[in-house]
């Protein structure tokens, strides 16, 4: 199998220029360079420049896959978006990494090395952007739930003693953006669970509990006029940006930073992880016993139907065994299979053997037909 790489790049803050969209061109001349994104993919060769450095010039998001198992995302986010002492605790993760520069923080979570390969096998990565880029407004709301994701991705890499950073609200209902981010990263779903054990639910941010005027309230009249005047100068997106940025420092601050509840020891949500692990097996195994039942109760109501006139089977079975063909004899076993199971429901198996030795009397000399019944476990000669 050859090797298969897949980048993709988005820019969100601002478009890119033509001379950046002509230094790209230069590194790639197939990929598809757009003002807002770059795509590519390589099954031989590999990109000609550093993702990092792309994403500190360029782009505010980044996805990439290969097929040996490895996965990457980073996003771009303001530096007035999280303090250090924010992302320190995250950070302690062989999954999560945070690069600092004079304007951004860029936020990369990895997969470095899966066990499912039929995923990668058949996971071209085209669709992980749309569904992960979200989670950049999400943190510059504040929400801190994809940061404790990536923390937790680390898994078995996590020492026992370790703490857990402070656990953010809403764990236990993430957004499909943080939904996506656990499928990229293949959180253990149990360690999951035990996880938003210590999670508060999350506090609603929607209009009707934090009405935008509420927020526009908190302006001053002066930076109303600033931005107007940036629209009024043709600078429409820069004031898009700005406003966008003063709305979700103001939601951030709205947002509670953490449940509250007692750090734990990563030895502790193992221990936990297994008693997630023992209850979901046990709630699989009660689905499982339900759709049983109810696959029987449908299967009986059927076999009951089918005995009401049970002549026009024998008789569909006898036309097919009458054609003498292979394909004749497959359909006159299934046919006397569904007979089988509807006469030991209602009247038992010896008058299922009764009716098919009268069956049988004008198809006696086809051996292969009877081979067939033998073989499926019908007639025994």
């Amino acid at each position: 199998m050859s090797e298969y790489q897949y980048y993709e790049f988005a820019a969100i803050d601002r478009p890119l220029t033509r001379t950046e969209m002509a230094e790209l061109r230069a590194v790639s001349t197939r990929a598809v360079i757009m003002p807002a994104s770059f795509t590519n993919h390589y099954e031989w060769g590999d990109l000609k420049a550093d993702p990092a450095e792309w994403m500190r010039r360029y782009f505010d998001a980044f996805v990439y896959l290969a097929n040996w198992c490895s996965c990457h995302v980073s996003l771009r986010l303001p530096k007035a978006v999280f303090r250090n002492a924010e992302l320190d605790a995250f950070t302690r993760s062989a999954a999560l990494s945070v690069e600092s520069s004079d304007s951004h923080w860029i936020v990369s979570w990895m997969l470095e090395e899966s066990e499912d390969c039929d995923r990668f096998a058949e996971d071209d990565g085209s669709g992980w952007m749309r569904r992960l880029i979200p989670l950049r407004d999400e943190l510059m709301r504040g929400d801190l739930r994809p940061l404790y994701l990536g923390w937790l991705a680390a898994g078995n890499a996590l020492h026992d003693d370790v703490l857990e950073p402070e656990v953010p609200c809403g764990l236990a209902d993430l957004s499909p953006a943080q939904q996506a981010l656990v499928e990229f990263l293949e959180i253990d779903p149990d360690l999951l669970e035990a996880a938003s054990m210590n999670s508060a639910a999350a506090t609603s941010l929607h209009d009707e509990t934090l009405p935008i005027s509420t927020w526009l309230d908190t302006w001053q009249t002066a930076d109303m006029e600033d931005v107007l005047k940036t629209i009024a100068l043709g600078r429409g997106q820069e004031a898009e940006r700005q406003v966008k940025s003063r709305y979700a420092a103001w939601l951030k601050a709205q947002r509670p930073a953490s449940s509250g509840a007692a750090r734990r020891q990563v030895a502790e949500l193992r221990e936990l992880a297994q008693s997630a692990a023992a209850a979901r097996r046990a709630r699989e195994a009660q689905a499982h016993a339900k759709r049983e039942a109810e696959r029987r109760q449908k299967r009986e109501a059927e076999l009951r139907r089918i005995m009401d006139s049970p002549d026009k089977y024998w008789k569909a079975a006898s036309e097919q065994a009458s054609r003498g063909s292979a394909s004749g004899y497959e359909k006159t076993v299934s046919l006397l299979k569904v007979l089988a199971e509807g006469y030991a429901l209602v009247a038992g198996p010896d008058a299922f053997d009764r009716q098919l030795r009268r069956f049988l009397v004008p198809h006696a000399k086809r051996a292969a037909l009877l081979r067939r019944l033998a073989e499926a476990g019908l007639w025994s000669g």
